[in-house]
């Protein structure tokens, strides 16, 4: 299935010189939506990843990582930006270009014994995908991969992640 057809190119957004990724159509489409799930399953599979947990990354990390918990029979735990948790938290800082933001976990969600898939939608520079696994590793989770619909190549955020399979079924 061309996936790459499903995702709708939106340039100049969110500012001028961006084409920004919209999956809302994939999303939209039923047909598209398995396949994109099931190419996740076969492929964590093949890859021998077999999490206790999916790490799915705000917020359309969320929308991928439930549906591929539930395939791979592990829970789902979600990292999200600072203030949306509303119990005792994990907090990790990160630079972005301009700056830095920080994300957090609940305290109670995982522990050192827990193996860990991260999933989102897109990685570009690897920055957030970065913190991410920075922050279970600092709470003791083994990280065993990242999985991604879209990567961006040109950004080069595979140089940002650790050594650990990556998964992406399209690139731009």
């Amino acid at each position: 299935m061309d996936l790459k057809g499903l995702i709708r190119d939106i340039p100049n957004f969110p500012k001028p010189g961006i084409v920004f990724r919209d999956i809302t159509t994939l999303l939209s489409d039923a047909e598209g939506l398995r396949y994109t799930i099931d190419t996740l399953t076969e492929k964590c599979k093949a890859a021998n990843l077999s999490p206790d947990y999916i790490v799915g990354m705000e917020s359309r990390g969320f929308l991928f990582g439930v549906p591929l918990a539930y395939q791979l029979n592990a829970g789902f735990v979600p990292v999200r930006k600072p203030g949306k948790l509303p119990a005792a938290v994990h907090q990790v800082e990160y630079e972005l270009e301009y700056g830095t933001d920080s994300l957090e976990i609940h305290q109670d969600a995982l522990n050192n014994h827990h193996n860990v898939l991260i999933v989102d939608d897109l990685m570009a520079t690897g920055g957030t995908a970065k913190a991410t696994a920075d922050l279970l590793e600092k709470i003791g989770c083994n990280v065993l991969g990242f999985a991604f619909i879209i990567e961006l190549k040109a950004l080069e955020g595979r140089k940002k992640l650790p050594n650990l399979p990556i998964i992406s079924l399209v690139d731009y």
